[in-house]
């Protein structure tokens, strides 16, 4: 019964002193989250510069969650967008959205005769920015195809330790178009792809998709 009373004890203790511990993290976050901040900016100087990180969020668009060309996959990875994007804006990373960009002629054009579904066109509800992603003042590159092929004209090649992370959609569409795009760019830039934060047109393609990227030498 001692012994057990004295184990009682030493965990009334440990529980005191983690309360305490919970308690003082709580009401210093602000001030942890600015370690923590700098310790990241710290971790990305290389050879006396500083590593540039570009998030490229790939065509979330309401076509693409919710609307004509929308899927259950897509709308599920929009909290993971939205966290990402606030990872990036809050170390002073640079954020770039794309949109996917039709003309009323879509079902005309090549792509159109292939994919015959009316989506993102210019000026409709369906081409903007999934609103709950979007951020105000935000780089918007629209792009008539599946991948840009101007990339250098918003990336710095030049930069010391330059990292190109991509999310969004479609995984095995305009996410993989791009990656190798940036990839065959910028040879020794770090380009990889968050899995989490994208959706392909089918979780198989989906897949099939990443397994490709990886043997390109994308990091996912």
């Amino acid at each position: 019964c001692k012994i057990k009373s004295q184990i009682n004890v030493i965990c009334s203790q440990q529980f005191v002193v983690l309360s305490i511990f919970w308690k003082n993290i709580l009401n210093n976050r602000q001030r942890y989250f600015k370690i923590y901040a700098e310790l990241f900016c710290a971790s990305t100087e290389k050879l006396g510069g500083k590593m540039k990180k570009y998030l490229l969020v790939i065509d979330v668009q309401n076509d693409f969650v919710n609307g004509a060309l929308g899927t259950a996959e897509a709308m599920e990875i929009i909290p993971r967008v939205k966290e990402k994007i606030a990872e990036y804006k809050n170390f002073g990373g640079c954020v770039i959205f794309t949109r996917d960009t039709h003309g009323e002629d879509y079902l005309s054009t090549n792509e159109g005769k292939n994919l015959p579904v009316r989506h993102c066109i210019k000026g409709s509800y369906g081409w903007e920015i999934h609103p709950d992603v979007y951020v105000e003042g935000a780089e918007i590159i629209d792009k008539p195809s599946f991948g840009f092929t101007e990339w250098e004209k918003y990336i710095k090649a030049d930069e010391d330790g330059l990292s190109i992370e991509l999310i969004g959609l479609c995984t095995d569409i305009c996410v993989i178009s791009n990656a190798l795009i940036l990839k065959a760019k910028f040879p020794e830039a770090d380009v990889s792809v968050d899995s989490t934060a994208c959706a392909g047109v089918t979780p198989k393609t989906h897949e099939a998709a990443l397994e490709t990227m990886k043997m390109c030498q994308v990091r996912i």
